[in-house]
């Protein structure tokens, strides 16, 4: 925590310094930061799709392929959740009966 506590410091100093709010304020600038947020995007997405096919080739399963076959592991136990209510209530709707 101690590294924590020391960045948010230095951060809060860095930003309240008056040439730090002035660089903010410059047009050149905002624009440079966000082109540099865009590039880093691309090559995320870049770097994600070429391990993906890499994993593909490898026959490797993705986090994509992970997340999918979750979601489908918890639609199929809501599934089985309420077929066993069903089940339960016509046991019980028959044994009522007799």
């Amino acid at each position: 925590m101690a590294l924590k506590s020391f960045l948010k410091q230095t951060s809060v100093k860095v930003l309240s310094d008056p040439r730090t709010q002035a660089l903010m304020q410059d047009e050149r600038f905002t624009k440079a930061m966000m082109k540099a947020i865009q590039v880093r995007q691309q090559a995320q997405d870049v770097f994600e799709q070429r391990v993906e096919e890499v994993a593909e080739s490898l026959n490797i399963v993705t986090k994509n392929e992970l997340k999918e076959l979750k979601r489908n592991l918890k639609k199929m136990e809501r599934e089985l959740q309420r077929t066993k209510a069903e089940l339960d209530a016509a046991k019980k709707a028959a044994a009522a009966k007799e």
